[in-house]
């Protein structure tokens, strides 16, 4: 046996997914926790657990000394650190080794040479490799950071030298952008990483983000398992992965392989590591920077290779040599992964927290050269908490070409059912059916050029719309069905008539349709004047009343949409769209037309915090006048800082908030008044 036992210093879906690669082998497991995941999926699946401290991860999953107490209390003989939290400090890996306690990740100096990205770029340049134009000393203050800004040139970007994830980083175009981002940064990278180191370096312009899977043991040998695309991004977070690029030839992809290995080599790099290139669309490519630790994307790489990285990990940290050589390495078919955060794509993708009151993932399965895998940490009646990264899920398909994982990621994102939460699922679902994503032409700033008023799903039109009657139509069959049996006439067991004339609406548009059973399904015909498609729908299904995703077939063609019940209707949301349905007999969608619509309450006078989060500080006070653009407050949530500012010139009336405040979203923060005339 490898290990007897392994503790897994990390939370949600990676400690999960570490663990299952730990059972398979015959290894058990030991949980560590805060107080906020006291009952968390990961602690209830592994073997034993034990607590930390406080949600605060500074007294928890930061603090070495009460992790190799845990180490020492349970007899595990190896730490596995996930990703993100400690995962990448030297000084962790050399605590664990002084209490005799193997770390399942590169050694201490390897550490210290790439995963810092300061020392990583001076390392890069001794070994002659291209890296992105950049400041690679420690910079002192703001004033230092706009004096090394203006010689690079702008846009430059600001980040943590220490982690990842997007935690500590900043464009900026102006001095002022960089003055103001320097604090931002350094304030999250010492919350995420403990480490306020920063590093500026040149923002290449329509770049993508490219990088290299590498294996190295500790007997000199380093592979690399090719290459995955990580360009579509949102506030520098990667949201959607695939591996392969579309963008590599297969020169450029041995060319990077090539240098990604000799940089490890020359490290004596001993593990699962990611060498990171920012990729111009020429396939010119710059190194950028090197993380010492498994990657959040690995499935897609383990799909298109077969090789379970976790294990090798686990290998390689117990002395084993390599199991694959280069020319081994071979990559068959495509995967997509995309992240499933708690967030809402409709506020500029703010966080979300909250209970998942519905959590139904696709069914994970591999057939027809088709695998849908979701890697996940929570389970339903979960908590998504302030404290950590939003992410809930990875799901990630797999099949022989793109064009078909992408169809198959669009499938099973229509069948993810989310509830109690905001969350990005119908944001992905469009995205799997856009245009420019599937030619693959990407790049960092697809998000924010695509989708630059955030994304609020849009109502259904066309054949999609028709579809979606037909399917409301088939839940009012059903659910009709249902009552009828329920009630006092259940004893009749009379049939529904053969054929019922109903009206659909769906958003804002209208059917006139015939609902005719046959068989086991049922028949929906469109009988609208304006409706230029009089012929018919088939529909056949299973769904009963409850389940939130409506599986059957639509038309000879197999479809999923989630389903939420509304007051006399039900809200429908297939492939990015989303519309309320309610549907009346002729009568009842008269007096519906009389109905007048309920007008929201007007709070443009109030700024209401956009997510849940903590107040870090209030910039303004009663009184004071404030001019469009001017910074009202800064929020921090699932630790990344937010700067919210005045949308118009005002003068502050209240401030209801003060700093270190936990605020709900949508809670009033302060309140303004306007000169008339700048409304």
């Amino acid at each position: 046996m490898v290990f007897e036992k392994i503790l897994i210093a990390n939370r949600g879906e990676i400690a999960c997914r570490i663990a299952r690669t730990a059972g398979r082998m015959g290894i058990r497991t030991v949980a560590v926790y805060s107080d906020a995941d006291r009952n968390a999926l990961h602690v209830r699946m592994m073997d034993e657990a034990v607590r930390l401290g406080p949600a605060q991860p500074a007294e928890s999953y930061l603090d070495i000394e009460k992790i190799v107490r845990a180490c020492k209390s349970t007899g595990a003989d190896a730490v596995h650190p996930g990703y993100g939290f400690l995962s990448e400090r030297a000084a962790f890996a050399e605590a664990l080794s002084a209490a005799g306690v193997v770390f399942i990740g590169p050694n201490p100096s390897a550490i210290e040479a790439m995963g810092d990205k300061i020392a990583s770029k001076k390392f890069a340049d001794a070994a002659k490799v291209a890296t992105v134009p950049g400041h690679l000393e420690v910079i002192l203050d703001a004033a230092d950071a706009v004096r090394i800004a203006d010689a690079i040139g702008y846009p430059v970007m600001i980040k943590a030298s220490a982690g990842g994830g997007g935690k500590g980083m900043r464009i900026a175009h102006s001095p002022a952008e960089v003055a103001e981002g320097f604090g931002r940064a350094k304030s999250e990278a010492r919350s995420s990483f403990g480490d306020d180191r920063l590093l500026i370096e040149k923002f290449i312009v329509d770049a993508r983000h490219v990088e290299m899977q590498i294996l190295g043991d500790r007997h000199g040998n380093v592979i690399h398992l090719g290459e995955r695309e990580c360009s579509i991004q949102r506030r520098h977070q990667k949201v959607v992965e695939e591996a392969p690029s579309p963008l590599l030839d297969d020169a450029t992809r041995s060319a990077m392989g090539r240098c990604a290995v000799a940089l490890a080599k020359a490290v004596g790099y001993d593990s699962a590591g990611t060498v990171e290139f920012v990729v111009a669309q020429d396939r010119t490519f710059y190194f950028l920077e090197m993380n010492t630790r498994l990657q959040v994307e690995h499935p897609v790489t383990e799909l298109v290779t077969g090789i379970d990285i976790v294990e090798e990990m686990i290998r390689i940290a117990a002395g084993e040599p390599l199991r694959i050589a280069q020319a081994a390495v071979k990559l068959q078919g495509w995967a997509i992964e995309s992240r499933v955060y708690a967030e809402d794509p409709s506020r500029d993708f703010v966080p979300s927290t909250g209970r998942l009151v519905t959590y139904r993932p696709p069914a994970g399965e591999t057939r027809a050269g088709i695998t849908v895998r979701n890697d996940t940490g929570v389970v339903e009646g979960d908590a998504i908490s302030i404290f950590y990264d939003p992410l809930i899920a990875k799901l990630v398909t797999h099949a022989g070409t793109r064009e078909d994982a992408i169809d198959a990621q669009a499938r099973a994102l229509d069948a993810f059912a989310i509830e109690g939460i905001r969350h990005n699922v119908p944001f992905l679902s469009a995205l799997m059916r856009h245009p420019r994503w599937r030619s693959g032409h990407l790049a960092t700033t697809f998000i924010a050029e695509e989708f630059p008023r955030g994304f609020a799903p849009p109502e259904p039109k066309g054949e999609m719309a028709r579809k979606l009657a037909a399917v409301a139509a088939a839940i009012f069959d059903i659910n009709s069905e249902r009552a009828r049996q329920v009630s006092n006439r259940a004893h009749a067991r009379r049939k529904a008539p053969l054929a019922d004339e109903r009206v659909v609406l769906l958003g804002s548009l209208r059917f006139d349709i015939v609902i005719e059973h046959a068989g086991k399904g049922l028949t929906v015909r469109f009988t609208g004047e304006g409706d230029r498609h009089r012929e018919a729908i088939a529909v056949v299904s299973h769904w009963r009343p409850g389940e939130p995703v409506w599986h059957g077939i639509v038309d000879g063609e197999p479809i999923a949409v989630q389903v939420r019940a509304l007051q006399y209707g039900v809200t429908l949301a297939h492939a990015g769209t989303a519309a309320a349905v309610r549907i009346y007999s002729p009568r009842e969608a008269e007096a519906a037309a009389l109905m007048h619509a309920k007008r929201p309450i007007d709070t443009g006078t109030q700024l209401l915090c956009p997510m849940p989060g903590v107040i870090v500080s209030i910039a303004v006070m009663a009184g004071q006048q404030v001019e469009a653009g001017d910074a009202l407050c800064i929020i921090e949530a699932m630790k990344m800082e937010n700067v919210l500012r005045a949308e118009r010139d005002g003068v502050v009336t209240n401030v209801y908030a003060r700093a270190g405040d936990v605020v709900a979203v949508d809670a009033p923060i302060m309140e303004f008044a306007f000169d008339p005339r700048s409304l």
